[in-house]
C-alpha cells in the first residue's frame, strides 16, 4: 500500500467526523447521541466529532424509522458525504422499524437500501452501546488499512 494511502487510512481512524440524521425518531436516541458528546462519555477523546454539515463527514449516525417522506432527502443527505463513507445506525426503529413495523408509511430499515457498517441497538440506545459501536468502525477502519 502506497504512503499516501497508509497516511489517510491512519489520520481518518483518529479524527472521525460525525453527521447526525434524524429520520423521524422520537428524539430519545438523539439524546443519547448528544449525550455521548458531553463530558460525561467524552467521545471526542476518541478523535471523534460531531460536524454540521455532510459533507464535512465521515460517518452518518442515522436515528428514527425511514419514513416515506424522509427517504428521498436522507438519500441527498447521504449522497453528499464524501467516499469513503460510513453509516452507523442507532436504536431499534432505525434498524428494524421497532414498534412501527409494517407501517403504511415506513420504508423500511435502512439496511434494505444502504450499506450499514454498525448497529446500536436499543430503545433508546445507550451512550455506552454507541461507543462500542464506534470503537467497532475503528476496528474495522484499522483492519481495512493493513
Amino acid at each position: 500500500m502506497p504512503l499516501l494511502q497508509r497516511l489517510k487510512n491512519w489520520a481518518l481512524r483518529r479524527s472521525i467526523w460525525v453527521y447526525h440524521l434524524n429520520t423521524g425518531s422520537c428524539n430519545g436516541c438523539d439524546i443519547e447521541i448528544l449525550d455521548a458528546f458531553t463530558p460525561r462519555y467524552d467521545v471526542e477523546r476518541f478523535g471523534i466529532k460531531l460536524v454540521g454539515s455532510p459533507r464535512h463527514a465521515d460517518v452518518i449516525v442515522v436515528t428514527g424509522n425511514l419514513t416515506s417522506k424522509a427517504w428521498e432527502r436522507a438519500k441527498r443527505v447521504i449522497e453528499q458525504v464524501p467516499e469513503p463513507r460510513f453509516i452507523v445506525v442507532v436504536g431499534s426503529c432505525a434498524a428494524t422499524g421497532g414498534l412501527f413495523q409494517g407501517s403504511y408509511n415506513l420504508h423500511g430499515p435502512i439496511d434494505r437500501f444502504l450499506n450499514v457498517d454498525a448497529y446500536v441497538f436499543g430503545c433508546p440506545a445507550r451512550p455506552e452501546a454507541i461507543i462500542d459501536a464506534f470503537y467497532k468502525l475503528i476496528k474495522k477502519l484499522e483492519e481495512a488499512g493493513k
